[in-house]
């Protein structure tokens, strides 16, 4: 058995050229396009790639970005006033106001993201976002879980009644997949079992997943004597190795031998990532649309 390619990649395009239908009529109805605000702290190669790839994806369909750069010595404080600033339009239209992640070590992340407030919170963070979503009335739902559920859906692969083994209990993917797969509805209605680095007999339990979704962030970690014959396989970790001197992306699966067990498996790169910022331009399309009372 070979396992067949979750592609990610040509999802996103499919969810793109939806949106810049949704982003044209947005415009002609309101006189401008949403608005996306990225603020990144510091100089850190990922972050400013990710931002960059972000940028590239909004001009792809039709949303309006500014990137604010802020130096690496700003403090908790002068951090907050500015994404106040921002959410009272000091840098014009901020439908969506997203703070690039992880910050420095010497800044409260938590008081940063709290400053966004909840209705532009596009990355889905905000601790009433997070509520909304466990209770089931979901409104923005943080974008790499996102992603992982429409690429279930999108594949055909059936959630309801299965077991989904998730390795990871994050803020940003492991927590709000448990709730988003065991919630009623289509892409849900799943038995969530949710690992993290306390769980004993990782193996045990990952044999035991119709559906193994690994986010933790530590390559090849999951090998294919971890994986039930025919399970699905969502490879959500980014890790940069490096090989007889190359540098190279990989994920938390040893995807080589993995993909000879399963009947479905993602990629890295090429999997969950393009999701994750076509989900992103998902939510700022709508917190465009809610802001302004076009839903």
């Amino acid at each position: 058995m070979t396992a067949q390619l979750l592609d990610g990649k040509s999802l996103a395009r499919t969810i793109e050229k939806t949106l810049r239908d949704e982003v044209e009529t947005f415009a002609k109805v309101r006189g401008r396009r949403p608005r996306l605000v990225v603020v990144l702290v510091g100089d850190v190669a990922a972050s400013g790639s990710y931002v960059k790839s972000k940028e590239s994806a909004a001009a792809r369909v039709g949303i309006d970005s500014e990137v604010i750069r802020v130096p690496v010595t700003t403090d908790t404080l002068r951090l907050v006033s500015l994404v106040q600033g921002i959410a009272q339009d000091t840098h014009g239209p901020a439908d969506g106001i997203l703070v690039q992640l992880p910050l420095p070590a010497h800044i409260d992340t938590l008081a940063v993201l709290d400053a966004v407030p909840a209705d532009r919170d596009v990355d889905g963070f905000h601790p009433e976002n997070a509520g909304l979503l466990s209770q089931g009335r979901p409104r923005f739902i943080p974008c790499t879980a996102a992603g992982v559920q429409r690429m279930l859906i999108d594949a055909g692969i059936e959630t309801a009644g299965k077991h989904v083994v998730i390795i990871g209990r994050s803020d940003i993917v492991g927590k709000p997949l448990a709730l988003l797969l065991s919630a009623r509805g289509i892409g849900g209605d799943a038995t969530v079992t949710l690992c993290h680095s306390r769980s004993a007999d990782l193996p045990h339990l990952t044999r035991q997943a119709d559906i193994l979704i690994a986010a933790v962030g530590h390559p090849y970690l999951i090998t294919a004597s971890m994986i039930k014959p025919g399970a699905v396989v969502v490879d959500v970790g980014i890790n940069r190795v490096e090989t007889d001197g190359t540098s190279r992306l990989v994920g938390d699966v040893d995807f080589t031998t993995v993909r000879e067990v399963a009947s479905w498996i993602s990629p890295v790169p090429g999997g969950v990532g393009p999701l994750t910022v076509a989900m992103l331009l998902a939510n700022t399309v709508l917190a465009a649309e809610l802001r302004l009372g076009q839903t």
